[in-house]
This record gives structure tokens, sequence and C-alpha cells, in this order.
């Protein structure tokens, strides 16, 4: 058996949270593209440590607010 493991995200359900942040917004904030934010958003995307830093501080949230490591079994 193997496992895969996932880094999950909450990004969308942030932006909303914060007066309907755009995806520009936060890519501007965050020293990133949209395209990365659509991305991650999708799940199609990992980021980078330190881009998990800088967005989660674009939000004023903690890291394990903004990204969650799930490991599921398969």
């Amino acid at each position: 058996m193997t496992n895969a493991v996932r880094i999950k995200n909450s990004i969308r359900r942030l932006r909303f949270d914060q007066g309907e942040m755009t995806q520009e917004e936060l890519a501007s904030r965050a020293g990133c593209t949209r395209q990365t934010i659509i991305a991650l958003e999708q799940g199609k995307y990992v980021p980078s440590i330190e881009l998990a830093f800088r967005i989660a501080r674009a939000f004023g949230a903690s890291l394990e607010e903004v990204f969650q490591y799930d490991e599921e079994k398969g």
C-alpha cells in the first residue's frame, strides 16, 4: 500500500472571508502571479514553503490556517 500525500488549502474561503479579496490582489500581496493563485485554489500546485508563508502573511493567518497536510491511505 502506498500513501498519497496532499497539501490542501483554504485560500478561496479566506479570500472571501477577507472582503472578497481578488486573486489578483492576493497574488500582488504574496509576490506571485494570479495564475499561481488559480493553480493553488484548484489543488494543482503545491507552493514552496516561502510562498506558503507569504500567502499566510497576506491573510494575517498562520500557515496551518491556510494550508493543511492531509495523508490518505491508498
